[in-house]
């Protein structure tokens, strides 16, 4: 392979790890989210959010406020359902009872300006909190949800996420993000480690801890594990698993390609097969293996740099970035590696797809001039539409699970941090502020 290639293939993999510094750079956490821009208009209903009812003595009345403080902030941050002030009640501001009767309070609510309530009662059984609930339509004082989520205490602030996000279900049909979490790299402990942190950039903790160079976190499909690669001491890249339930943790598919290095890897959605960057003969492709480590197939075959797979929804499709028309752009094939077509032609330089989960556009970076922003294409190339533009560098989106989100990397404050970009209201939220940069988000799934 001559230098020019090598260059190539170095430069497009850097844009691709977003490699950062691996100093420590001095700074603190904090545990909420600041709005930072709000260009956009987007549409949202005021619900009133009672204090829930006690039942029982571990249902403190500090432990009721922190879960009612919990879920207006999932609301806040889900952006689809706002809650209503107190001050504005007309209704009670906490729950007398949970029943599964009728409610004679629906007029109170819509005049404090509330199109729906959430009501319900906290208990402590045993170790475990149990959060009962119930969401209503209070236009139509109609009962549109009823459930229960359980944890222990220190899952409080959880509880109160998953509230809130299947009260925006309800009036939606799509549950809310609040509850999702989000994986990326950092450095801020000095190493390139694989972190995870909740969706709004709360509760930041890592999930790797060793000196190895660690890079492309990508969750199994039921959040049970992450995906990522990792430097071994020889410097070949290798996958591993980081185990967040029954999956055992450790290196994956050795005896794939044997030898050869493992640049990146992700899961189908179905959790069944991956695509993985290898390379051969000194060039990146894109393969496809059981998680097994059987029926590897190789998708593509050109003399081309292939790298960055992102699958279709329906596990039909992979997008991909390729040089094979001389600068990197992403292409779309059929998960066999049959029928690969160009779809990004606005700028010389494109790379991290990310497929939408509707299967309906599929977000990317461009060089812009002197800067990266982020833009959306359809599968067929044939509409693409600008999303972040900023004069610094915004890369690698990622995609909630509703599709209503995206979160990126951005170093427009002179560091590596990442943001979440609200497609509905415009609305753009920093997450992290720790030391060291922060690159390569992977937004989680839906909880079980």
């Amino acid at each position: 392979m001559t230098r020019a290639r090598v260059r190539r293939l170095v430069r497009l993999l850097s844009i691709w790890l977003c490699v950062a510094a691996l100093a420590p750079i001095p700074g603190r956490a904090q545990d909420r989210p600041v709005i930072e821009v709000t260009p956009g208009q987007g549409r949202s209903f005021r619900v009133a959010v009672q204090r829930f009812a006690s039942g029982g003595s571990g249902a403190t009345s500090k432990r009721r406020g922190q879960l009612k403080a919990a879920i207006e902030d999932a609301l806040s941050f889900n952006a689809v359902l706002k809650p209503l002030p107190e001050a504005a009640f007309l209704g009670a501001e906490e729950t007398a009872e949970l029943t599964d009767g009728p409610r004679f309070d629906c007029a109170d609510w819509t005049q404090s300006g509330a199109a729906g309530l959430i009501e319900g009662e906290l208990a402590l059984k045993g170790d475990q909190l149990r959060v009962s609930f119930a969401v209503w339509d209070a236009a139509r004082c109609l009962r549109l949800l009823e459930g229960s989520h359980s944890g222990s205490p220190r899952d409080l602030v959880r509880l109160g996420q998953r509230v809130a996000d299947d009260a925006v279900g309800a009036f939606t049909g799509s549950r809310g993000v609040a509850a999702t979490e989000i994986a990326f790299v950092s450095t801020r402990t000095g190493r390139r480690e694989i972190f995870v942190m909740s969706s709004d950039g709360s509760n930041a903790r890592p999930a790797t801890r060793s000196d190895a160079i660690k890079a492309f976190p990508d969750w199994l499909p039921g959040a049970e594990a992450i995906l990522y690669t990792r430097y071994l001491k020889n410097g070949v890249p290798a996958l591993f698993l980081t185990s967040r339930g029954d999956v055992h943790p450790g290196q994956i598919l050795s005896g794939v390609l044997p030898g050869a290095p493992k640049y990146g890897g992700v899961f189908s959605p179905d959790g069944n097969d991956l695509a993985l960057v290898s390379s051969i003969n000194g060039a990146a492709e894109i393969f496809r293996v059981h998680r097994d480590g059987k029926k590897l197939r190789r998708l593509t075959h050109s003399r081309a740099i292939e790298v960055a797979p992102s699958w279709s929804p329906d596990g039909k499709q992979i997008a991909f970035v390729s040089d094979r028309f001389g600068t990197p752009q992403i292409f779309v094939m059929d998960s066999d590696g049959e029928n690969p077509r160009r779809i990004s032609y606005q700028s010389s330089y494109s790379a991290s797809p990310a497929w939408s989960p509707d299967g309906r556009w599929i977000a990317y970076e461009v060089r812009a001039e002197t800067q990266f922003d982020i833009y959306v294409v359809d599968p067929l190339g044939e509409v693409t539409v600008p999303v972040v533009v900023h004069r610094r560098n915004d890369q690698s989106p990622s995609w909630s699970p509703d599709g209503r989100k995206i979160v990126f990397a951005s170093d427009r404050r002179g560091r590596w941090d990442l943001y979440v970009f609200d497609l509905g209201t415009g609305t753009l939220t920093r997450l992290t502020y720790a030391a060291g940069d922060n690159t390569a988000p992977a937004w989680g799934p839906f909880p079980p």
